[in-house]
């Protein structure tokens, strides 16, 4: 073979390395993102909005949600209606107690994350959003603010789902 065969099989060869590095770099968020919806939400799943739900309205406040305690049956669909009537940013986060308590301690460190979630949403003062949720799960999850110093204040609710 040639010098100069032997430099363009070279050449080809990082060529294809490199575009097949390229095509793994790009798939790998998808199967990421696919393995994360296998293991879904502890508290249920998203809701349609299309389909009925019962509706319940939460109050955000300085440091509380009112109501903080509400019962669901398994498999029931709510449509959260949240409001904010503070004076201050607040958020609601519809999980386990465990994982709440490590997405906050994520939250001291990043004060300003922006969720983008179907199980959360964080609201300035006079903001008004909706969640949509099915509870397919039976037991006690909670709700609560996971800005900084919040949840410590007792920003905390919790879901029985029966």
């Amino acid at each position: 073979m040639s010098v100069s065969m032997n430099h363009q099989l070279e050449t080809t060869m990082k060529t294809i390395k490199l575009a097949l590095t390229l095509l793994a770099l790009s798939i790998a968020p998808a199967f990421a993102h696919e393995g994360h919806d296998h293991h879904g939400f502890s508290a249920g799943e998203p809701g349609d909005p299309k389909k009925p739900a019962r509706t319940i309205e939460i109050a955000l406040s300085e440091m509380s949600y009112e109501p903080s305690s509400i019962t669901v049956k398994r498999g029931e669909q709510i449509r959260f209606v949240l409001r904010n009537v503070g004076r201050e940013d607040h958020e609601f986060l519809l999980a386990t107690t465990k994982e709440n308590l490590a997405h906050a301690e994520v939250m001291k460190k990043h004060p300003h994350m922006e969720h983008d979630d179907p199980n959360g949403v964080r609201l300035a003062p006079n903001k008004t959003a909706e969640i949509v949720w099915k509870f397919t799960k039976a037991g006690t999850f909670e709700f609560s603010c996971l800005i900084p110093d919040h949840r410590d204040y007792g920003m905390v609710g919790h879901v029985t789902v029966k």
